[in-house]
C-alpha cells in the first residue's frame, strides 16, 4: 500500500469521526428541546383540564340561576281589606295589584326604577 492511500484512509476515518461528534451534540441538542416541549405540552394540558372544570362548575351555576329564575315566584300578598264601608274601590286594569314595596318583576320596570332612584338621589 502507498503512502497516499493510507493517508486518504485516514483523512476519510478522521472525517467520519468529526462528522459523528456534530451530530452527537445535534441529537443532544434535540433531546433537550424534545423534552422542553413535552414539559411545556404537559402543563398546557393541566391549565386546559383545570379550565374545563371551571367550565363546568360555572355552567352549573348557569343551569341553577336558570332554574330559580324559571321558578314560579310567590304570589304577591294582597293589600288588607280597607274599614268597613269607608274606602273607594280602585277599578282594576286587568293586572294584579302589585304592592307598593315589591320589586320590579320586567326589564321596564327595572329601568324606571333606577331612574327613579337616580332622580331621588339614592
Amino acid at each position: 500500500m502507498s503512502i497516499k492511500t493510507i493517508m486518504g484512509a485516514l483523512a476519510l476515518t478522521a472525517l467520519a469521526l468529526a462528522g459523528c461528534d456534530q451530530s452527537k451534540a445535534e441529537l443532544e441538542s434535540t433531546k433537550q428541546q424534545l423534552t422542553a416541549v413535552t414539559t411545556e405540552r404537559d402543563s398546557l394540558k393541566s391549565q386546559l383540564d383545570a379550565a374545563k372544570t371551571q367550565l363546568a362548575a360555572a355552567q352549573q351555576q348557569i343551569d341553577q340561576l336558570k332554574a330559580t329564575a324559571a321558578a314560579p315566584a310567590a304570589a304577591p300578598l294582597e293589600p288588607a281589606a280597607p274599614a268597613k264601608g269607608g274606602g273607594e274601590k280602585k277599578k282594576s286594569s286587568g293586572a294584579a295589584a302589585k304592592p307598593a314595596n315589591a320589586p320590579p318583576t320586567t326589564k321596564t320596570e327595572i329601568i324606571k326604577e333606577e331612574r327613579r332612584k337616580a332622580k331621588s338621589g339614592m
